[in-house]
């Protein structure tokens, strides 16, 4: 491909659509003809995760094409270094015009990061706000996000994730527009992304009506106990504040029911995009490439949101769409996020040897030969991290192959064969059978790794960060606004939940804690104070 006939490239992305939620990914519920006509005529990879499960170090993450260990990006309250070059930085290099429309969740005065244009406000706050707090425990949560954001599901008339991701496609359809009357075009990068179907899982009644209540599937792992749980969901059971609320069967449907509406109107917005490009005649020299920073439980094992390594959480799609260069197929081999900036910048400048890479430490490996169908250059790889509130420790995930290993520092290690057993339901770690596997997977989460280490820079991260926050107030003029009410209409510095419930039309009031009188007596002792979280959790270690 020389620079001449170099594409365009359009990336899409959503936050917090796990893969499993697609159609083209087996989900026989939700409707995105859209996504299905993305998928069925171009390259869909099967095994593509998330570097961390999280939205601000994943689209760090993503962004650098570095694992969030290695730019010091522990929690949603983490800076990109604007010293650290981003793929729009490596695009701009090769010629590309470089423009973003919608949520990035940048924290820190950088609210840029090398995009010639940026079209929208973002949805959340820029400032040191959301810190985790390894001291405080695994019930410390610093976003206001609880299960409200499940058990105040259900239909509107509208939802401020609507207003924010109606303004984040109208602005990129008209920049297409814009785009194709110019009468020198450069090739072009826009990063469009949306905040839907991120929680609550409310939707309006348009997108709630597509759905009858009865279809609504139920999640293909019921609820674990919390006694049989491994400590890292046992931790974020407190974290998400699941011992607070009371979850029934119908609060579940309901969940599902509006996470899938809040997919097929992502979907619809999706489309209009796609009309533009067919309009203007740049469809057929645009790379579309469409992902997910994370996934998301949905009441898979019990358990909601991200932050964990099931593959709900953890396992996001990705779609590569292109008429006449991207042959309709799918690829089983393991990939991430991180593989995504190599991958562009080898399509935009091929040229470039991609061994001068080095140089920038890149964690991720182009994918551009895959695309092209030698899928023998695959990675097979990703790790994935987490670091931020619930644990309290460094844990990290790493898939090669078939065999996909869960490493909690001071705790047993998990390992499943996610071919055989795709729900992870068998833990096969410490099996003779499996030993050298474990082994080498252990081995490379090891690289350039030190848990102990890291655990004394995030604790002096989340110190230093808290020091600042308090001194300031979190008035940091950090926050990107295209227009001066921006800093009201979105989330700023209340809660997530609370937050997105009064931008709600109608108006819903916040579920108060109802304390649920669970059969766990374990539970009951810790709500009622007879116990405290290291006797309900023995293995909880807190920081000294």
């Amino acid at each position: 491909m020389s620079k001449s006939d170099r594409p365009n490239i359009l990336l899409i992305m959503a936050d917090q659509l796990a893969a499993q939620a697609l159609s083209m990914y087996g989900n026989r519920v939700c409707k995105t003809p859209n996504l299905d006509k993305l998928a069925a005529e171009g390259l869909v990879f099967d095994n593509c995760y998330t570097n961390f499960p999280l939205c601000v170090p994943a689209r760090a993450s993503m962004l650098s094409g570095r694992l969030a260990a290695n730019i010091d990006a522990f929690d949603n309250a983490c800076e990109l270094p604007a010293s650290v070059p981003t793929m729009a930085h490596y695009l701009r290099s090769a010629g590309y015009r470089t423009i973003l429309s919608g949520k990035m969740h940048f924290i820190g005065p950088d609210q840029v990061h090398g995009f010639n244009e940026r079209l929208t406000t973002d949805v959340y706050p820029s400032t040191f706000k959301w810190i985790a707090d390894w001291n405080a425990g695994p019930q410390f949560v610093p976003s206001g996000t609880a299960l409200n954001g499940v058990v105040e599901s259900g239909p509107s008339i509208r939802t401020m994730q609507e207003d924010f991701d109606d303004e984040v496609a109208y602005q990129s359809v008209q920049k297409i527009y814009d785009l194709a009357r110019e009468p020198e075009q450069k090739p072009f990068f826009l990063l469009t992304s949306f905040t839907n179907p991120h929680t609550p899982f409310t939707c309006s009644d348009t997108y709630w009506d597509r759905y009858d209540p009865q279809e609504i599937d139920k999640p293909a792992v019921p609820e674990i106990a919390f006694e049989d749980l491994d400590y890292h969901s046992k931790a974020l059971f407190f974290a998400h504040g699941r011992h607070r609320h009371r979850l029934r069967e119908e609060d579940l449907r309901r969940a599902r029911h509006g996470y899938y509406g809040m997919i097929s109107y992502i979907d619809d917005k999706i489309g209009s995009l796609l009309e533009a490009l067919d309009q203007t005649g740049l469809r057929d020299n645009t790379l579309i490439i469409f992902i997910s920073d994370h996934g998301e439980m949905l009441g898979e094992r019990g358990l909601w949101f991200k932050q964990h390594f099931w593959d709900w959480s953890a396992r996001v799609p990705m779609i590569f769409n292109m008429p006449g260069t991207v042959a309709a197929r799918r690829c089983d081999k393991v990939v991430s996020l991180v593989d995504l900036l190599p991958t562009l910048f080898d399509i935009a400048d091929p040229s470039y040897d991609q061994k001068s890479l080095a140089q920038f430490k890149l964690d991720g490996r182009s994918l551009a030969g895959t695309i092209s169908g030698h899928d023998e250059n695959c990675p097979d790889l990703a790790i994935c991290d987490y670091l931020a509130i619930g644990p309290c420790v460094p844990c990290r995930m790493v898939r090669k192959g078939r065999y996909k290993l869960y490493y909690t520092h001071g705790h047993p290690n998990m390992l499943f064969d996610m071919v055989d057993d795709p729900n992870e339901l068998n833990n096969i770690a410490g099996k003779e059978a499996y030993r050298e596997t474990e082994s080498e997977l252990q081995s490379i989460c090891f690289e350039n790794w030190n848990p102990d280490g890291l655990t004394e820079r995030i604790v002096e991260s989340q110190t230093q960060r808290k020091l600042i926050a308090s001194a300031t107030g979190h008035d940091q003029p950090w926050n990107y606004l295209v227009r001066t009410d921006d800093g009201s209409r979105y989330v700023r510095e209340g809660g997530v939940d609370d937050t997105k419930g009064r931008l709600r039309l109608p108006f819903v009031e916040m579920v108060p804690p109802d304390w649920p009188a669970l059969e766990s007596e374990t539970i009951q002792d810790l709500i009622y104070g007879r116990k405290k979280l290291a006797d309900v959790i023995p293995d909880y270690c807190p920081i000294e």
